[in-house]
């Protein structure tokens, strides 16, 4: 009788000490490891100087004096430089005639480059893949893009593949918490993330200042990522993916329709961005804050969270520079990949988070350097804080960014040792930052704004 009033009270004791003991096993089970990534570097043909920038837009017959100077005065603003590069189909001066074999090219060329390349650096075979993803948002092809890799690499009949699309500049984070959602269930397993977008066939070519945006910004880049739950091959890891945490806001039709497939009144398809893409960047960073801020920050901060976010329920009118007030996020984050989708975007989180120069320096250095390169943009953000061997053992990075929908994906990664590897900007990470970040378009170009040209029309 004793022995079973003994075992009844230990019960409870062995419950929870089991319980317990599942829970870690789990948690220690729930680990991804990016092992290497490579960024995409277009031939030098394919590099959009300003001279033929230039020429791309004066070709445009729909345009007018107006629509040059407001492309003019966008370029000079962007924050983008003289070596970023665009498809061949629009070099070659058939941006409003793009084939699907073009688009097909473009896609092949980016995928197959950088794969190889991860192939051959990490020492892992296609046979080994287990799970691939693809995020491109503005193409679907049929067969699919993962199908054009298996074929390619003739991977296993068994290996799990994605396709993703239509989720905009924030792609990259939502493959990568698919893959790690999926490593949940599969053991010790390889997988593949490729991240790009299809510049080709998007071109526009109307005269609409809200589509003519996305020439101006967007260009040509992706990049290949390898990953693993295998804790075997935690010393060749290069990052361990801490967090990640997604909002959308979908629901709100002015969010929803700021960034936009469309086409426009002249029935010449392109991507609209309205004035309303900043108010709504504002909003969602702040939903998104709400939950990322007590998973990344420590305890003294989440004390000042609780306070600051008192401030931030009333988040309809709230600034992109506002976000973020009142709280230290460089208390336990050293590095801040920024997606470089404009200079507006970084400088307005740059400002909420009260960042300083040197933290915004990689995302100004690559939108600088490569564009907007769409949901690729992260992985030459990184790239730049490797070549500067600013990456260290332990550092904390925090991704931000927004795509359409509207979303706001961020996630956090530990660095898993130094590293130091000039990656894509080896040609050029000696001469960054630059002195100036002038364009160079408001020196050639700036007899446009000349006041007598309203008197006169000019020939292209």
């Amino acid at each position: 009788m004793e022995l079973l009033k003994t075992l009844l009270y230990l019960f409870p004791v062995f419950y929870v000490a089991f319980f317990l003991f599942n829970w870690v096993i789990r948690r220690r089970d729930r680990c991804c490891y990016m092992l290497h990534y490579e960024c995409y570097k277009a031939p030098e043909d394919r590099e959009l100087d300003t001279q033929k920038c230039a020429a791309i837009v004066l070709r445009n017959q729909n345009l007018g004096l107006e629509q040059y100077r407001y492309l003019l005065k966008t370029m000079v603003s962007s924050g983008i430089g003289e070596s970023t590069y665009c498809p061949k189909n629009v070099i070659e001066g058939r941006e409003n005639s793009c084939t699907l074999d073009d688009a097909l090219l473009e896609m092949d060329e980016i995928m197959f480059e950088t794969l190889d390349k991860l192939f051959d650096k990490s020492g892992v075979s296609p046979s080994e893949i287990d799970i691939l993803v693809v995020n491109v948002s503005l193409l679907s092809t049929v067969p699919s893009l993962t199908s054009r890799i298996v074929n390619r690499y003739k991977m296993r009949d068994d290996i799990k593949v994605y396709n993703i699309t239509g989720m905009g500049c924030s792609a990259s984070i939502i493959a990568i918490d698919l893959v790690r959602q999926l490593f949940k269930i599969h053991k010790n397993v390889y997988a593949i993330v490729v991240s790009t977008e299809s510049m080709g066939p998007n071109w526009y070519c109307g005269k609409d200042r809200s589509f003519m945006l996305s020439n101006c910004l967007f260009r040509s880049g992706g990049c290949s990522m390898l990953f693993t739950n295998n804790r075997a091959l935690k010393h060749r890891a290069q990052f361990k993916l801490k967090c990640v945490v997604r909002t959308h806001l979908g629901a709100n039709d002015a969010a929803y329709k700021c960034c936009y497939q469309m086409e426009d009144a002249e029935g010449y398809p392109g991507f609209c961005l309205t004035k309303h893409l900043t108010k709504a960047a504002a909003q969602i960073f702040t939903k998104n804050l709400k939950v990322l801020v007590p998973k990344a920050l420590p305890l003294s901060e989440i004390v000042r969270y609780l306070v600051a976010s008192r401030g931030w329920n009333k988040f309809r009118n709230v600034k992109l520079e506002e976000v973020g007030t009142g709280l230290n996020f460089k208390s336990s984050i050293q590095h801040f990949c920024i997606h470089p989708g404009g200079r507006a975007v970084i400088d307005g989180v740059g400002k909420g988070l009260r960042l300083s120069d040197y933290d915004l320096e990689p995302a100004r250095m690559a939108l600088h350097r490569w564009g907007n390169t769409s949901a690729a943009g992260f992985w030459y953000v990184l790239g730049y804080m490797e070549a500067k061997r600013r990456l260290k053992k332990g550092d904390k990075i925090m991704m931000i960014s927004f795509g359409a929908g509207f979303k706001c994906n961020n996630c956090l990664w530990e660095v898993m040792r130094d590293l130091k590897d000039r990656n894509v900007w080896e040609d050029c990470i000696d001469d960054y930052p630059p002195k100036t970040l002038v364009n160079p378009f408001i020196e050639k170009f700036d007899w446009i704004n000349d006041e007598t040209l309203n008197l006169v029309r000019l020939d292209r």
